[in-house]
């Protein structure tokens, strides 16, 4: 489903998002299409809350499937929450002439992780994108649920024209 604008077409995930969560239990829905969608996401057991071009937010709750060795969440298992929250808002950023791969990803760990957390990616500005094929670095941090950070991150997202 692709919505349209005077400007340019809605890309198919926000115009889902918008046509869920515009429902109750959407939020819920959304989420668990994405982790079908995209089966290892589900491994943090996400619930996308907030979704816009240039901004989404994610959380995870705690449980066993995230444990490491000390009973907190597993840092890679943040990697994979900054991911869905970085992919999710590509998904609604990048307009539908382009396509998005992930090219590399920095990572700091600065707390351990406790509790259930919450990844907000967020760009300061939406750029143009053109004919040439750009870098785009999409911050992300995750917070516990004391809205301390506990990994901060950025993932470089290389954005091409569809051919």
């Amino acid at each position: 489903m692709v919505e349209t604008t005077r400007e340019t077409p809605t890309p198919p995930t926000l115009a889902l998002w918008r046509k869920l969560t515009s429902k109750p239990g959407g939020k819920r829905l959304f989420s668990t299409a994405i982790s079908l969608k995209v089966p290892y996401f589900g491994t943090v057991l996400p619930t996308v809350q907030a979704l816009e071009p240039g901004r989404c937010e994610v959380t995870a709750p705690k449980w066993f499937g995230v444990y490491n060795h000390i009973k907190t969440f597993h840092a890679i298992a943040t990697c994979n929450l900054a991911e869905i929250a970085m992919g999710m808002l590509a998904e609604a950023t990048v307009p539908v002439t382009h396509r998005w791969l992930p090219k590399g990803m920095t990572v700091s760990y600065v707390a351990k992780a406790e509790t259930g957390l919450r990844a907000v990616a967020e760009l300061p500005e939406i750029p143009e994108f053109g004919a040439e094929g750009v870098e785009l670095p999409v911050p992300v941090t995750i917070y516990d649920k004391h809205d301390k950070p506990v990994t901060e991150g950025v993932i470089t997202v290389w954005v091409t024209p569809k051919k």
